[in-house]
């Protein structure tokens, strides 16, 4: 699996507006907030958690990575964060009354056991977002004008793993005890800044960030001039489109 230790301000400073992409499909979603109480699960540096709490939620962020607490904390002083991981979260049955996990399942080493601890701790709803198309063509290429051999990335055992598909998804769910889950698909295009981009990859952020930490330095400056490259070539009025899909699940508790 991948490491995140470390990751919290390179995250910030670049995939965490790709993955708040997912905020308006998960508010429409969950209905008008109230009084209600919302545990964002995998939090990261709480950019997705102040959206929620910015839409009325009474939300609360759960992270185990402690530089990405460290940033959640500063950018966000007034939303608690809690130290927590899954499939053992330090939260009674039932103690909030939405929990959502936002591109954390296709993460963890057992998504079953996983699913079925974020449906423990809900009361009302349980949701959870995965990848189903990412633009991995960006590091390959970089990789192949670079002259270097992209990694392949870890897979989990096949008892353990699932499709990474609209219909996968759910059927895992379904395994992890999920009543009547309904899975859609999201796509939505991330113009990125090739200075966030390269803040990723040098800051160990991901599958690339973890590959570019293992290269020595001759082989750093090829792959740092190879991404330049990239970019210049595929760049629209200085930004990056890089198109995402994701498969979105809600379900009730019971």
């Amino acid at each position: 699996m991948k490491d995140w230790t470390g990751t919290g301000r390179a995250y910030a400073d670049s995939y965490a507006s790709l993955c708040v992409g997912t905020a308006e499909a998960l508010l429409g979603a969950f209905g008008t907030p109230g009084e209600r109480t919302l545990l964002d699960v995998g939090s990261g540096t709480g950019m997705l958690t102040a959206a929620f709490a910015d839409a009325g939620w009474d939300a609360t962020g759960c992270e185990p990575e402690p530089t990405m607490r460290d940033v959640a904390l500063r950018e966000h002083p007034a939303i608690p964060v809690h130290d927590g991981t899954l499939p053992d979260l330090p939260f009674e049955d039932g103690q909030f009354d939405v929990v959502v996990a936002n591109f954390v399942l296709n993460h963890v080493a057992d998504p079953r056991a996983s699913a079925a601890e974020l449906l423990r701790v809900s009361a009302d709803l349980v949701s959870a977002t995965i990848w189903t198309n990412s633009p991995t063509w960006l590091w390959r290429e970089v990789c192949e004008r670079a002259a270097l051999i992209p990694a392949t990335g870890e897979r989990l055992p096949p008892e353990k793993d699932f499709e990474r598909t609209v219909d996968g998804f759910a059927r895992m769910l379904d395994d992890a005890g999920w009543p009547r889950p309904q899975v859609s698909e999201i796509t939505w295009t991330w113009s990125a800044d090739a200075t966030a981009l390269w803040a990723s990859a040098e800051g160990g952020v991901g599958g690339a960030g973890q590959f570019y930490r293992a290269l020595d330095d001759t082989d750093r400056r090829s792959f740092r001039a190879a991404f330049e490259l990239v970019c210049a070539e595929r760049s629209i009025a200085g930004r990056l489109p890089l198109a995402h899909s994701a498969a979105v699940a809600v379900a009730p508790r019971g």
